[in-house]
């Protein structure tokens, strides 16, 4: 069959998203949304939109947002790119950095949608493995990279590395250093003050996660404002529409609700880990909104399979580093229980 595409496109392989399912009545723990809903100000802030505006185009510049993020965060609106989530944020810095050839680093296990952005552009990738506590790989910035990315805290595993470490690495890494913290809410600690350090340092949000808005598609990148502008060069004209601009600004200006749910999740977090550990998980404290859930060189799937069965969707990963792994979001509190209730069902392997 004929193929009009790129050869490294047609070579590539996809990134695959948590599944979602079609029909009513699952427990949903697979995708690390948030399980309570966002501000109600958020909600009125699209209704009045829709209202009066929708027949207009966006700020393109998504100014109102950037103004707002930026006395949230400490920055300068000037320094914040607004991206259509998170995600058009990372093909955009992987677009405007990654030439044919250029070398891409990350620490693995990581989130694979790295892996599609790269080849996308026909970059080359270069992995140093996590080990075992999945603390950060010491050889990264040796890997002479032109862009690096850090998930922190990290996905699948949850944990976080410390700001030391990745001030360490932006020191002497070469190129520039992506810190990917669409979990940090769930964390001790951002990395946000390396912006104001390093002239290669970008810090990457998301309101996906702790603002309850992963059906609003709205992240922002944080950096130099020289290296934001050069980024913000390829940025579609309007590539954030005006429902998901006021909604993230509403989120923002409720952030005391974000905090409310992002405590309730980690409480639910400590449950859970002891729970699992109680049915002889191997689980590693997380700083984000899931667990890795592993029983060492035991693989998962037929678990996942026999959850699914039971209506409870959980992630697992065909790659062989994390066949022993169930990722496992932190739902209500009823959720998890309706969670344990079904392993509880199941002959463990």
């Amino acid at each position: 069959m004929t193929t009009f595409v790129r050869p490294a496109v047609a070579a590539m392989s996809p990134y695959v998203p948590g599944e979602q399912p079609q029909g009513a009545g699952y427990v949903k723990l697979n995708t690390n949304e948030n399980p309570y809903p966002p501000s109600p100000r958020v909600l009125d802030a699209i209704h009045a939109a829709v209202g009066s505006d929708l027949r207009l185009y966006p700020d393109p510049v998504a100014g109102a947002l950037r103004h707002r993020a930026a006395a949230v965060y400490g920055v300068d609106a000037d320094a914040i790119l607004v991206g259509n989530g998170s995600d058009e944020l990372l093909s955009l810095l992987v677009r405007a950095i990654v030439a044919k050839g250029a070398r891409v680093a990350y620490p693995v296990p990581t989130y694979s949608l790295y892996d599609t952005l790269v080849g996308i552009e026909e970059g080359v990738v270069v992995n140093e493995p996590y080990p075992a506590d999945f603390s950060l790989p010491m050889g990264l910035a040796a890997l002479d990279a032109r862009l690096t990315f850090i998930c922190n805290p990290n996905s699948p595993s949850g944990v976080a590395v410390s700001l030391d470490e990745i001030r360490s690495l932006a020191a002497a890494a070469k190129g520039v250093v992506v810190v990917d913290e669409a979990y940090v809410d769930f964390a001790a600690s951002s990395a946000l003050s390396l912006v104001r350090e390093f002239e290669n340092v970008v810090v990457l949000r998301t309101f996906s996660k702790s603002f309850s808005l992963a059906g609003i598609r709205v992240g922002l990148a944080i950096g130099p404002k020289p290296l934001i502008e050069d980024i913000g060069r390829i940025k579609d004209s309007y590539n954030v529409d005006r429902l998901s601009l006021v909604a993230a600004e509403a989120a923002l200006d409720d952030y005391d609700w974000m905090r409310v749910n992002v405590e309730k999740i980690k409480r639910t977090r400590g449950v859970l880990t002891a729970a699992l550990r109680e049915r002889g998980f191997a689980v590693l404290d997380s700083s984000a909104n899931f667990v890795l859930a592993r029983r060492p060189g035991l693989d998962q799937g037929e678990t996942y399979r026999q959850l699914k069965a039971r209506r409870v969707l959980v992630r697992h990963f065909a790659t062989p580093s994390l066949a022993d792994a169930l990722r496992i979001t932190v739902g209500t509190d009823e959720e998890v229980l309706a969670l344990l209730d079904a392993l509880d069902e199941i002959e463990l392997k």
